[in-house]
């Protein structure tokens, strides 16, 4: 994800939206399918050719066993001449031992080439992540995005190791059975390829028809996974709110059209192996019939019947083939679409030629030049706001809900671009920044806290270099944690994650001493201190006095008592600086934030 070094999820807005169904482009979607496999045309090409040779190898046989019936069948009357048995049985062992190993070899290839592609299609999907804008992860759900990542690229390496070369193979084998049916006596080539052709004709119906159902079997199945990710990671709002009842029917709903999607393209589908069979063994008894009597009229002998049921046989296999793999591409193409579709979203500006600010360079001067800004171009957020912060200074940021404040930070992190104005850091516009080294310049401690599976002291260190042992003890000293670590089985190597039992406000002790370690010069409060009871608040406001020192900090805090000794307040309301000014200046003007203060200690 972004070089985020407290929360995975940022500071991004809520809100997401699964997104409407859009046309699907089966062609389209093909086509970049085959772009993308062109590093491993050379493989690919070299699999088919074997699956080629496998087919051609098995459409030899029906011929060869032709003449060892018809031989066997002459012999009973003349004697078996046993030495053109042995060379026609030899022959025929061979050519199907042959044919079963290149058909293993072709097999194994495109395995190797669904392995190499399916991994360089995720690491793409991986470093697209990176590069997209957070809007894209604020109108879109976790679950989806995670499905693409995994099921639909599943889907297409399935696709890819069951059917390119299959798919071939059972053409080539097609039209190779074909020609020798016709070569054979085209009496009964003709007889077996009738009697096919119905189940041909309905296969191709329900391709047409089933598609429409992949495409919204694979939506929804993105939907689902959204949906069932939001309540499970919110399992106990749920709870509390007893939204059980509405998170199961949301659930339903989308299981629902999920169950229906599903049934009508596996149900159609489903068809076409049952057809298939029964044409097969429809073209054994028309091929039977039709053979006895040309065997009456001395046209053929017994052996071209035994062929020719082998020939029917063959020739069933593989359009039951190309019908599964037309099955299996169709799921691949909603599934391709998907992925092409993230592939090719709208990325965040690059970053060329740039300049660069070091930890050591910085001294944390900050400058927001008449900057404006809105989520979407019809609503601004931030609608003219300018301040000059001095290198060392603690700058509160309060106001209602939705006044700005955190969208500010989400700005000056560079996480969005800014609509008009600048934003300068030590004289230095965020435009000549790259955002990993604006990162860098910042320590960041969240409203919402985040730990990853790892043991307590990998979960301070972070991400960080250099760090030794003694610092995170003395870093967890400070904000109280010390004593908390040594009562875990193993201390500070104990393996934790985020779903351990460990309270709110033990987690957000953990990020506060992770960000303790970050020699940053610019320091990110946001609500850090929402999560501690009182005790421990006054605990943890000592520590950030000693974080904060030093270091430019930009504090959000509802608390108003935990920003009196700030340097300055901004009071935001609607996207505007209304007051400013140190906590006893600003209650002396009897303003919008004396207000604020002291609704907090009414009574």
């Amino acid at each position: 994800m972004h070089n985020d070094k407290s929360s995975p999820k940022m500071m991004g807005r809520p809100g997401m939206n699964p997104g409407v169904e859009k046309p699907k482009d089966f062609k389209g979607s093909l086509k970049k399918l085959i772009s993308y496999l062109k590093p491993y045309y050379k493989l690919i090409i070299l699999s088919l050719i074997l699956a080629t040779i496998s087919s051609v190898l098995t459409i030899i046989g029906p011929d060869n066993i032709k003449e060892l019936t018809n031989e066997i069948l002459n012999g009973l009357m003349t004697g078996i001449n046993f030495d053109k048995v042995k060379s026609i049985t030899i022959f025929l062992v061979s050519i199907y031992l042959i044919s079963a190993v290149f058909n293993y070899l072709q097999g194994f290839i495109m395995a190797k080439v669904t392995n190499k592609f399916s991994k360089k299609l995720r690491n793409e999907i991986a470093t697209k992540i990176n590069k997209m804008p957070l809007k894209y992860f604020d109108s879109n759900t976790y679950g989806d995005i995670l499905s693409r990542v995994t099921n639909d690229v599943d889907t297409i390496s399935q696709t890819m190791n069951n059917s390119i070369a299959s798919l071939l193979g059972a053409i080539v084998l097609f039209i190779g059975v074909t020609t020798m049916m016709f070569i054979t006596n085209w009496q009964m080539a003709l007889t077996g390829i009738l009697a096919t052709l119905v189940g041909f004709a309905l296969m191709m119906i329900i391709l047409i028809k089933s598609q429409k159902y992949f495409n919204t079997q694979q939506t929804e199945l993105g939907k689902m996974n959204g949906h069932i990710e939001e309540i499970y990671s919110g399992h106990n709002v749920v709870k509390v709110y007893n939204g059980t009842n509405d998170a199961n029917k949301k659930f339903d709903e989308i299981n629902d059209k999920l169950f229906t999607s599903s049934k009508k393209s596996q149900f159609l589908s489903g068809l076409m192996q049952p057809i298939m069979s029964f044409i097969g063994n429809f073209g054994y008894v028309a091929i039977c019939i039709v053979g006895a009597m040309l065997v009456i009229d001395n046209k053929i002998t017994i052996g071209t019947i035994v062929a020719f049921m082998i020939y029917v046989r063959i020739f069933t296999n593989p359009l039951t083939t190309i019908a599964q793999a037309a099955t299996q591409l169709q799921s691949t193409a909603a599934a391709s679409e998907r992925v092409f579709e993230f592939l090719s979203e709208e990325e965040m500006m690059k970053e060329d030629n740039q300049k660069e600010l070091t930890k050591q360079e910085a001294k944390g001067n900050v400058i927001f030049d008449h900057v404006k800004f809105g989520y979407n171009k019809n609503k601004k957020i931030i609608k003219d706001f300018s301040i000059n912060i001095k290198s060392g200074q603690k700058i509160a940021i309060v106001g209602p809900t939705g006044a700005g404040k955190t969208t500010l930070v989400n700005l000056l992190m560079k996480f969005y671009e800014i609509n008009s104005g600048d934003i300068k850091i030590d004289g230095i516009s965020i435009n000549e920044l790259k955002r990993e080294n604006i990162h860098d310049l910042f320590s960041m401690v969240l409203q919402d806290t985040w730990l990853f599976n790892g043991t307590v002291k990998e979960n301070i260190i972070y991400n960080q270099k250099g760090i030794t042992d003694k610092e995170v003890k003395e870093a967890c000293e400070v904000v109280g944690l010390d004593h908390f670590i040594r009562t875990l089985p193993d201390g500070y190597n104990t393996v934790i994650n985020d779903a351990d039992s460990i309270s709110a406000g033990q987690k957000q002790l953990l990020t506060i001493a992770r960000s303790m370690l970050e020699k940053a010069p610019l320091l990110i409060l946001d609500e850090a201190t929402s999560s501690v009871d009182t005790r421990t608040e006054e605990l943890v406001q000592k520590a950030m006095d000693k974080l904060t020192a030093g270091r430019t900090s930009f504090v959000i805090a509802h608390r108003l008592s935990t920003i009196k000794n700030a340097d300055l307040i901004l009071v935001l309301k609607n996207g505007d600086i209304v007051e400013q000014g140190n906590h006893e200046e600003l209650i002396k003007q009897n303003g919008f934030y004396a207000e604020l203060y002291n609704s907090q200690f009414q009574n």
